[in-house]
């Protein structure tokens, strides 16, 4: 099954919705009680913050902290409550199995961390992969950990050959790509760990339609490095955060909740609403619309066409 990297299946957000939210605070870095209704998930993945964030706790039923001091372990609650669910779900499945380690989220605030690009506004997480030992025992990930083209991993602190353990990783991402309320937009992962997956999936009989969606999401990122040391997940922004500042940063995809129908917008009140601070890096070659110009249809969603993309920023 040879995956079509231009994502018919796929609608971008359009530029124009970038105004309907975040430009109306004047390009803020964060909201203020000037804009009240600027909160949650506000801007791009590698061109935001957040309000709101959960914390993802030290440990819990099936999981652990890669890091259990660390500071960026901050999400939105959907994201936050599937992992907690999804953890569990994967315990009971495989009684006494290694739980799911999971790296960085987002700071509380959002906003840039050390050691990523994206993870600003509670939508990404790493997670780290699961591996066997040559002998089929399941172990705790050791860390970021590279996998090679054949599945063998080398732990660089003492030289122990791992296998990747695809059968529970697929479990992993069956369950993520199924999950409504998460809406997962992108799986970032090298094209070898893509290609043992899907491999995997159409062996054991998945549905073509679950192994679709699965295939759709992983992308091996051409920004940063190549994911085969763990998954980067990200979720597409809920129809609520959609009107609410959130900027998609990415395709949203046909099976996710419709979000909301267009809205007019006058191009005269446009033109005026950025003349203040047009944010040329988000909206480079803005120009004023003439003051009897067209109306110009702003959906918040909706299937629209590409009208600007956002860099998919996987790091």
């Amino acid at each position: 099954m040879r995956k079509r990297r231009e994502r018919s299946a796929a609608r971008f957000v359009p530029l124009a919705c970038l105004l309907a939210a975040p430009l109306l605070a004047g390009c803020m870095s964060a909201p203020s009680p000037l804009a009240p209704s600027i909160g949650g998930a506000v801007g791009a993945p590698h061109y935001g913050v957040q309000t709101g964030g959960v914390e993802l706790p030290v440990s819990g039923k099936g999981f652990v902290r890669y890091r259990p001091q660390g500071p960026n372990h901050f999400g939105r609650p959907r994201l936050v409550s599937a992992l907690v669910r999804i953890s569990g779900e994967l315990a009971d499945e495989s009684p006494g199995s290694p739980p799911l380690v999971i790296g960085d989220l987002s700071a509380k605030s959002g906003g840039k961390i050390p050691g990523h690009q994206s993870h600003r506004t509670g939508r990404d997480v790493d997670i780290l992969f699961h591996f066997v030992t040559p002998r089929g025992a399941r172990v705790t990930a050791p860390g970021f950990i590279h996998v090679e083209a054949d599945g063998l991993a080398r732990v660089p602190d003492n030289g122990d050959i791992l296998r990747f353990d695809v059968e529970h990783e697929w479990r992993l991402v069956r369950k993520l790509v199924a999950a409504e309320e998460l809406g997962v937009q992108f799986l970032f992962v090298s094209r070898t760990i893509e290609a043992l997956l899907v491999e995997y999936a159409l062996a054991l009989g998945e549905p073509l339609e679950l192994v679709l969606r699965a295939q759709s999401v992983m992308l091996q990122p051409g920004d940063s490095m190549p994911h085969d040391d763990h998954v980067h997940a990200r979720i597409a922004c809920s129809v609520e955060e959609a009107v609410e500042g959130c900027i998609g940063g990415g395709p949203y995809w046909e099976w996710l909740p419709p979000l909301p129908p267009p809205l007019p917008i006058d191009g005269a009140a446009l033109a005026a609403l950025v003349a203040d601070d047009p944010g040329p890096e988000l909206l480079p070659g803005l120009e004023p619309a003439p003051a009897a110009g067209p109306v110009i249809t702003n959906p918040v969603g909706g299937a629209g066409t590409v009208v600007g993309a956002i860099p998919e920023v996987g790091e």
